[in-house]
């Protein structure tokens, strides 16, 4: 039944296509749009197809969209928190490194995804017109605004001005739309989110078969992001306390299980989500993310300013000069968010011990600079490894992957610990008084879940919270494809990414002088990987693609 249900889905997909900016219609031939509209059955079909969007099944080679693992997890390549191994003229690297261009083909993917969403959701929004009022159309159309309103949160958010457009278009309507202002946009999205969540229904009231579609508290996280952007901090509070009042969600016991198949979905936690499914709609991401030795490519890589941001576990920040440092377990002494977030030199993970050490010559020994150079493990400026020394842990267990290209990934776009650290950067924004209560309720809550019981914070003074709070963000939303959103609406990015890119300590290496490409000035002998020179401001506004540009002369700067 899946199987059927999938294929017609597919050829939905086929009939609802949009060219040029991805907004206009096509004439259908091989569906009547009239018979289409009269049928409850066809309607739900194509609200799947809008969740959908262009997420691709299987290996993905580049962006497909903002939802898919490339295009959410892999932002994390544009921060200080990971490097892709793909290396410095790769066109991720580039948007954050002082060399974003309009012919940035990553860019354009995220560009061409989220308008091919909105129009069809355009479309939907027209077709349900036709349909008549019940409570289930009224529900798919507060969905299919929901999901609309998202796209044009993630295009403010990077491209700032861009064209509104919320009707179905001609072709020559749609080479000649005309730009609106960021705040425009924000402003639209903000009563879009408030309308959609009046009409969805509670995360607790969705069925087991409905996990991962929007609910009200999807709709009202996101209106919270919204807000943020907008810096109404009051908007923002109440958005997130709603979710709160609710009392729907929770923080769940296990953080490791929040991402992993089976475990990630039917939790309070994980508000809105995309379930990747084995054998049937699976992704890519063991292929592009693990070792060699396990068949990966090792293309995304923790950074040593992501390692370094996790606290010692009395909650004291991390120091290479302080005694509980040891070089030779990365994880002792501290958060155990660590430990379930990525791998380093002496770790066991999937049935290796990871040695990293460079001095290191058994038969567990991988990613180290003195390995020989024919090996994949080979941490060096070539081959296909880590080169950072780190490497993801988060979205995997233990368990053996049977397909690599057909995995069950579980990506969280909302979650509840979100919701808690989003209220409370907004009241500390805000100029609200700030208590211990507070603190209890948000921060606290997030680090003293089971299985992590971080001390309490109890810092009250709102600039010494806040840089708290932004390193809670930091590593607790780690390989979300948040952290690139937080660096530019907190104004950091020219702060944060210029300078040299580290991997791992190898403080007790004896070839390490003659092996990294530079020295770290430190003496905790990292390993030196690249080099970040965001712009200010330009590289805070993403250029709209160029192919966009040659089709419509009012997107031109």
């Amino acid at each position: 039944m899946k199987c059927s249900k999938y294929l017609m889905l597919a050829t939905l997909l086929a009939s609802l296509s949009f060219s040029s900016c991805d907004l206009e219609r096509l004439p259908l031939t091989d569906l009547s749009e009239e018979n289409f509209w009269n049928d409850e059955k066809n309607a739900e079909l194509a609200l799947t197809a809008l969740y959908r969007g262009k997420i691709t099944n299987g290996l993905e080679y580049s962006v497909s969209d903002f939802w898919s693992y490339h295009g959410l997890l892999f932002m994390e390549h544009l921060t200080d928190n990971a490097f892709d191994r793909r290396g410095e003229n790769n066109d991720f690297y580039k948007i954050s490194s002082g060399q974003l261009l309009n012919t940035n083909s990553f860019i354009a993917n995220y560009w061409s995804s989220a308008y091919s969403r909105i129009g069809k959701c355009n479309r939907f929004l027209e077709g349900m017109q036709k349909m008549p009022e019940s409570d289930q159309n009224k529900r798919m159309i507060a969905e299919a605004r929901f999901l609309r309103a998202t796209q044009y949160h993630y295009l403010a958010s990077y491209f700032k001005d861009v064209s509104l457009v919320t009707t179905v278009l001609s072709g020559e309507e749609a080479n000649t739309v005309k730009r609106s202002t960021q705040s425009e946009i924000l402003a639209w999205c903000a009563t879009e989110f408030k309308e959609a969540a009046a009409d969805l229904p509670r995360f607790k009231d969705l069925a087991s078969s409905e996990t991962g579609r929007a609910c009200k508290q999807a709709a009202l996280a996101f209106l919270g992001r919204t807000c943020m952007l907008q810096k109404d901090w009051a908007s923002g509070a109440a958005a997130y306390k709603e979710i709160i009042d609710y009392g729907d969600n929770d923080i769940h016991t296990s953080y490791p299980e929040l991402f992993w198949p089976g475990t990630g979905v039917g939790n309070k936690e994980n508000i809105f989500y995309i379930a990747y499914l084995e054998n049937y709609f699976g992704c890519g991401m063991p292929q592009q993310v693990l070792p060699a030795k396990d068949g990966g490519w090792s293309l995304s890589n923790p950074s040593a300013g992501l390692f370094e941001s996790y606290e010692f576990v009395d909650g004291t920040p991390f120091s290479y000069d302080d005694p509980r440092y040891n070089p030779n377990n990365l994880g002792e002494n501290r958060d155990p968010r660590l430990d379930y977030t990525l791998f380093y030199n002496g770790a066991d993970f999937m049935g290796t011990t990871y040695r990293m050490s460079p001095d290191y010559m058994g038969t567990t020994y991988r990613m180290s600079p003195d390995y020989e150079a024919s090996a994949k493990e080979r941490l060096d400026y070539s081959s296909e490894a880590s080169k950072t020394g780190f490497m993801w842990r988060k979205y995997f267990d233990e368990n053996p992957i049977n397909d690599i290209q057909s995995y069950s990934a579980v990506t969280p776009i909302i979650r509840y610990a979100e919701v808690l650290l989003g209220y409370l950067e907004c009241l500390i924004e805000g100029g609200e008084v700030i208590d211990k209560p507070i603190l209890d309720a948000t921060i606290n809550k997030v680090r003293g879940r089971a299985g992590v019981e971080m001390p309490p914070i109890t810092e009250t003074d709102p600039s010494i919270l806040r840089e708290r709070l932004r390193n809670e963000r930091r590593i607790e939303l780690a390989y979300e494809g948040i952290r690139y959103w937080d660096l530019l609406r907190w104004e950091i990015a020219d702060k944060v990414l210029v300078g040299e890119v580290w991997g791992a300590p190898y403080p007790s290496s004896t070839t390490y002088a003659s092996s990294t490409k530079e020295i770290d000035p430190t003496g905790n002998c990292r390993w030196y990987v690249g080099r970040r020179d965001f712009r200010n401001p330009q590289d805070y506004k993403w250029p709209i693609p160029l192919s966009e540009q040659n089709i419509n002369p009012n997107l031109r700067d």
